[in-house]
């Protein structure tokens, strides 16, 4: 069998996936003008321009005291309508922790932060049953993670048994002390930071626990512009600790921007253009060659299809749309698929990043 050209590579067989279908004969990405049986309704256009306008008040509300970070602001913002947890990375300094809180504030909700350390117990998230001496019976106090918004600071620096406590929370919406289940809040964000640089001390978050984040994003540097404008702000106050923005919204805003994203239309191209990417990333080798492919570890799980049929609904909502476009999944490539490509020693040795392979396996899909 010879390998297929690189730049032509072959239509995927199925099953699995469904044939990836080319940009001659994929059918337009346009809002269904009828939803098929047991699909929900489309949004009506009253509904899309009140989620406009309270994305707008969400908007001009971080940007009064965020500066820049534009990248970041609509991460946060996809991971929130639909309703996925959002893992941040970068260096010290670059205001994870300042836009996380600076979400929260803008709706009006309860927020928590959770400061991550080696000694950390599962019971200081979840929460415990205390024995009241006064009554002779056990009651529960929740703990901290049953909260709206939840800030994991440095979350790599807990232990591998205190971010496991985090795993039910993430995935299931509940908490289990002492035998009983525990609901949390709707909406429910995790939102978890940690620092690459620093290793001492720090335990690597597994693979089950990175793939229940539905986006990794890579906080850069501000530009020289914004780093002055940031100094502006700090002597003027803007940025004090103390001061918080005005909640601009509310939960029940919350829950429309959620409802009104989960009906946007998706198009069966778009849904099998999703399917035949995952399934590069299984089986890469026919598709970027062998010389790549050796530098993959692990393709990523159904939980990367799922992260980008619901991230890109939210970002089409994000951008006044109604119905997904082939535009959105490209933009959501390395925020979805970053933490769950997992690369090889090799890779990490040569210097490759899991950005490169990414780009290479959706430059070896058709785009419909």
């Amino acid at each position: 069998m010879t390998e297929p050209d690189a730049q032509t590579p072959p239509t995927i067989s199925a099953p699995p996936p469904p044939p990836a279908p080319s940009a001659a004969t994929a059918p337009a990405a346009t809002p269904a003008p009828t939803p098929a049986p047991g699909e929900k309704p489309a949004p009506t256009e009253a509904e899309m321009a009140r989620a406009t306008g309270v994305l707008k008040t969400i908007s001009d509300a971080y940007s009064a005291k965020m500066v820049g970070q534009e990248r970041l602001r609509t991460s946060l913002l996809v991971s929130l309508i639909a309703g996925g947890h959002i893992l941040l990375e970068s260096v010290p300094g670059l205001a994870k922790t300042t836009a996380a809180s600076t979400l929260a504030d803008t709706v009006k909700a309860q927020f928590k932060r959770i400061q991550c350390t080696p000694d950390l117990l599962p019971s200081d998230i979840t929460g415990n049953q205390i024995y009241d001496a006064a009554t002779g019976t056990f009651r529960t106090v929740l703990g901290p993670v049953h909260a709206n918004f939840v800030l994991l600071d440095e979350i790599n620096r807990s232990s591998a048994k205190t971010q496991s406590a985090m795993l039910e929370a993430m995935q299931e919406h509940q908490t289990t002390i002492g035998g009983e289940i525990h609901p949390l809040p709707k909406p429910f964000l995790v939102i978890a930071t940690q620092n690459p640089i620093e290793q001492e001390g720090t335990y690597e978050l597994p693979e089950a626990q990175m793939d229940r984040f539905l986006l990794k994003e890579i906080v850069e540097y501000p530009s020289p512009a914004d780093e002055f404008e940031i100094l502006s702000r700090i002597d003027s106050g803007v940025l004090d600790p103390d001061r918080h923005v005005s909640s601009a919204v509310t939960l029940d805003d919350v829950h429309l921007l959620q409802d009104v994203a989960s009906r946007i239309y998706v198009d069966p191209a778009i849904r099998n253009y999703i399917v035949s990417l995952a399934y590069v990333t299984r089986n890469p080798a026919p598709y970027i060659g062998e010389e790549r492919a050796r530098y993959i570890k692990y393709g990523a799980s159904p939980r990367a299809s799922i992260a980008f049929l619901q991230a890109s609904r939210a970002l089409a909502l994000l951008n006044g749309r109604a119905h997904v476009l082939p535009e959105d999944i490209r933009a959501l490539r390395h925020l979805v698929l970053r933490h769950r490509v997992l690369l090889t020693f090799e890779a990490d040795a040569e210097g490759i990043r899991s950005e490169e392979i990414i780009d290479q396996i959706f430059a070896s899909v058709p785009t419909p």
